[in-house]
């Protein structure tokens, strides 16, 4: 995918190269940012807000990974999902709140 924009994702997720279990899309604060975020499950709270546990990638190399995820990519900022296990299907996450207003 060109010119999709840059992506965060866990450093757990893509050095042990895990397929995704959970994802969002919040509202990008740099032009050049998706606003999507990708995570492997397994990470903790503690993990998650260490800034050196998060990498900038490009899409391409989430999909490398993952390429389950390339039909959910056009949803909308404020949307995220999740999934039981590797294999399962993703379902819209019911219980994720975000913490900003989304348009």
């Amino acid at each position: 995918m060109n010119n999709f924009g840059f992506v965060f994702a866990t450093k757990m997720l893509v050095e042990s190269r895990r397929k995704v279990r959970f994802m969002y899309c919040e509202q990008p604060d740099d032009p050049y940012d998706s606003g999507w975020r990708f995570f492997c499950g397994d990470e903790d709270q503690e993990y998650a807000d260490n800034p050196d546990n998060i990498g900038i990638y490009d899409i391409n190399t989430i999909l490398e990974i993952d390429g389950s995820i390339l039909p959910l990519l056009n949803s909308p900022v404020g949307t995220a999902f999740e999934r039981e296990d590797e294999n399962a299907p993703f379902t819209r996450s019911a219980d994720f709140a975000f913490n900003e207003e989304v348009d």
